[in-house]
Parts: C-alpha cells; sequence; structure tokens
C-alpha cells in the first residue's frame, strides 16, 4: 500500500471514528447524526465536504486552481469554468468517501449558489440538482458570504450577534450577524475588494519574477515582501477619509500605487516588467495603507454598534473571515484594535478562510437545524452572480456621522511590529 493509500484509509478511519463518537443518544444508545454534503464552486475552487449535525467534519476534498490562473495573469471564468467540469465529481466522491457516508445517508445536500462568477456557479448548482434528484435529497442553497461569515462558529463557541467583517478577493464587507439567515450591513467597498487591489498591484510589480514569489499568488506575495520592507518609504492618502461611513473603496489606493510605481521605473530607468529595487517597500506601503483603511471603518462599525446597543459593551464580539483575512498584518491589526476596545476577536483557522466545501457543509447544517431554506422542490432555483447580504442600514451608519478618533500610536507600533511575524 502507498503513501497516499495509507494517508486516505486513514482519513477514512479518523472521519468515521469522530462520526460514531459524536453519535451517542442520552440513553447511551447510537443514533444517527443529520449529515450534509457541501459543495463549493463560486469562482476557481472546486469543495466538498460532509459535515454532521455536531460539527464534525467527516471528509473534505478541494481542488485549487490557483496555478493555472497565476500561468494567465488572472482567473479567466471560462477556464474556471472547464476546471469545475473536470473536478467536481472527483472533489465530491473523494469527499465521501473519506467520511465514509454513502449519498444515501445525506440528510441534506447544500450549494452556493451565489453570488460569484455565474460560469463557476453555474457547475455547482447543475451537478447538486442531478444529485438531488438523483437521490431525492432535500437542497440547501447558500449564500458565499454568509458561508463565511458562520465558519466561525464551526471552530469557536460564539453567540449570535456579533460583528463581522468579510474580506476577501470579491468582497469587503461589515455587518451584524444576529442569526443564521439575519444580517445587518453596514458597509461594503463601492468598488473592487481589497484582494482584487493587491493581486492587480503584484502583477503591476510583476511579482512573479521576482525570486522569491514566482509561486506565490498576488496577495500572498505582497505580504511576503511586506515583511522586509519600509511601509514608511512610501505614504499613500487613505480613500473615503471625508466619509464618515462604513464602506470601503481601493480603486483611488490601486491608482496611487500604480502612480508610484511608474515613478519609480522612470527614476531606476527600467521598464515596466522589471523588478524595483524599492519593490519590499511599496509592497508594505500599500499593504500598510489597506490595513489601516480596513482598521479606521471596522473602528466605526464598532462604535456604531456599541452607541446603538446592537452589540452590548460587555461581550462584544469582532469576527473576521474571508481569504484576505489570512494576512497576518491586516489580522493582527484588527487583533489590535478589537483589543483596544474590549472586543473578543475571532478568525476561523487560516485554511477554512478561504473558499471550501466545509463552510458550504457547515451553513447547510445551521440552516437544517434552524429550518431556514431547506428545500424539497428545486422548480426555479436559479444561481445569482450577485446577491446582498442581509438588510442595509449602511445609510443610518452615515447618518451617524460618528467620527473615528486617531489610532493611537501604541495600536500603530502594535501593526508595524506584526510585519515582522513570518
Amino acid at each position: 500500500m502507498n503513501s497516499v493509500a495509507k494517508s486516505l484509509l486513514k482519513s477514512v478511519k479518523h472521519g468515521r471514528a469522530a462520526w460514531l463518537r459524536s453519535s451517542s443518544a442520552r440513553s447511551g444508545k447510537q443514533h444517527l447524526r443529520k449529515l450534509v454534503l457541501g459543495i463549493e464552486t463560486s469562482c476557481d475552487d472546486t469543495g466538498a465536504a460532509v459535515v454532521d449535525d455536531a460539527g464534525n467534519v467527516l471528509g473534505e476534498a478541494l481542488h485549487c486552481q490557483k496555478e493555472v490562473h497565476l500561468q494567465a495573469g488572472g482567473i479567466i471564468p471560462v477556464v474556471a469554468q472547464q476546471l469545475h467540469r473536470e473536478n467536481i465529481e472527483q472533489v465530491v466522491e473523494e469527499a465521501l468517501s473519506v467520511s465514509g457516508v454513502s449519498v444515501h445517508e445525506l440528510a441534506a445536500i447544500a450549494t452556493t449558489v451565489k453570488p460569484g462568477l455565474a460560469l463557476s456557479l453555474e457547475v455547482g448548482l447543475q451537478y447538486s440538482l442531478n444529485l438531488v434528484n438523483k437521490y431525492q435529497k432535500p437542497f440547501i442553497p447558500i449564500h458565499h458570504m454568509e458561508a463565511h461569515a458562520l465558519t466561525v462558529r464551526l471552530t469557536h463557541h460564539v453567540e449570535f450577534p456579533f460583528l463581522v467583517l468579510l474580506l476577501s478577493g470579491g468582497h469587503c464587507i461589515l455587518a451584524v450577524a444576529q442569526g443564521v439567515s439575519d444580517f445587518l450591513l453596514l458597509g461594503q467597498s463601492i468598488d473592487i475588494a481589497p484582494g482584487d487591489m493587491l493581486d492587480k498591484v503584484a502583477r503591476r510589480l510583476s511579482l512573479r519574477k521576482h525570486p522569491e514569489c514566482h509561486s506565490m499568488a498576488g496577495g500572498k506575495a505582497i505580504e511576503h515582501l511586506a515583511q522586509t520592507g519600509d511601509w514608511q518609504q512610501h505614504t499613500f492618502r487613505l480613500p473615503m477619509q471625508q466619509y464618515r461611513n462604513c464602506d470601503f473603496s481601493f480603486s483611488g489606493l490601486q491608482n496611487l500605487a500604480n502612480k508610484a510605481i511608474i515613478q519609480k521605473e522612470k527614476e531606476e530607468g527600467i521598464q515596466e516588467g522589471e523588478i524595483l529595487s524599492c519593490v519590499k517597500d511599496i509592497a508594505a506601503a500599500v499593504q500598510h495603507a489597506v490595513a489601516v483603511h480596513i482598521i479606521q471603518r471596522t473602528y466605526r462599525a464598532m462604535l456604531f454598534c456599541i452607541k446603538n446597543s446592537i452589540l452590548s459593551s460587555k461581550n462584544a464580539t469582532l469576527v473576521v473571515s474571508g481569504g484576505v483575512a489570512s494576512n497576518q498584518y491586516i489580522r493582527k491589526g484588527l487583533q489590535t484594535l478589537a483589543d483596544a476596545n474590549d472586543f473578543a476577536f475571532l478568525c476561523p483557522p487560516p485554511r477554512l478562510c478561504t473558499d471550501n466545501g466545509v463552510m458550504i457543509a457547515w451553513n447547510g447544517v445551521e440552516r437544517l437545524r434552524a429550518g431556514l431554506g431547506v428545500l424539497h422542490s428545486t422548480d426555479g432555483i436559479r444561481y445569482e452572480p450577485k446577491a446582498p447580504l442581509g438588510i442595509d442600514i449602511s445609510k443610518r451608519v452615515e447618518e451617524d456621522s460618528i467620527k473615528v478618533p486617531k489610532l493611537k500610536k501604541d495600536m500603530m507600533v502594535s501593526i508595524l511590529k506584526s510585519n515582522l511575524v513570518k
């Protein structure tokens, strides 16, 4: 038996054991937990997982398209769609195999249907509906951002309500989670998302040609180089300082970064596509500006929620999730902000911050337990490339016009120190 087979067998046994351990009733007799299969294809990762209603992850699988899209310089929707089609069956079968669960044993199938790339969402929905119809299983349509927001309840004990910041390549959202499908939207990006912006700056800096970054995604390359850069060598004007709301903007910051890069290329006498000698300093400055912008808007959201008694000042919690939440510089800055304002700070582990099947299955479990959005007929179900999260109260935030105090020096020192953490 080769090492891969041994590893798979070990995973099967571990998953099955976890399921059996969690299947005891008060009488001491075993009973079957409700099992949900989650399927994720909203962007460029094909994910599947089986999770039970006690929060045990019985099996999971993921196919990442990163290498393909790195070569192309960005995600090409038709390519992502084709790769989803080629891999979805294998990914789902692997998740089921590792879990030791058959489709017949499932209580429901949960799948991302919004928001995301239309061509990618189509693949997951079509495959899932075929399974649902074949095995006559209930279907739970999942809002991708709701799933990110609730993943923390799989890994930590956190009660509603809580403040949640969702940072990714496609989204930047501040909301209050009041229940499983009950959100108050405080603010969001009015243009591009932070992950998208960091990727674009990385491409403009040609970081794929940098010896330390050739195999890294753009945002990861920026974070890596920033660790040994000096952000104070380049200062970028922070976006939206005149607007007292919780919305974000990153396109202007991207333009400022591009102008700085062009200026430095002229000074160094190099062409676009060559690596600047000050590339690490620019990476650090861009990352720092993104972090401070995010921190300032989150600070206002905290003050708004406490002022309006949406959150209790005694047990308030800030949850940060999404792919960009894996950035340790941004994460540590937000941790410092939370500490300074007596908020508990929680993040899912990095592997669950990026897109995956576990978060979709868990959202399915949460909805199944709450009896929300469980469909026994899938007639008319459609994917939605764009979909708001919750009730938009961003105008109320703006009307309150809360002034955010300047970030204290000790907070900024802490953020700077986080730049040195590997």
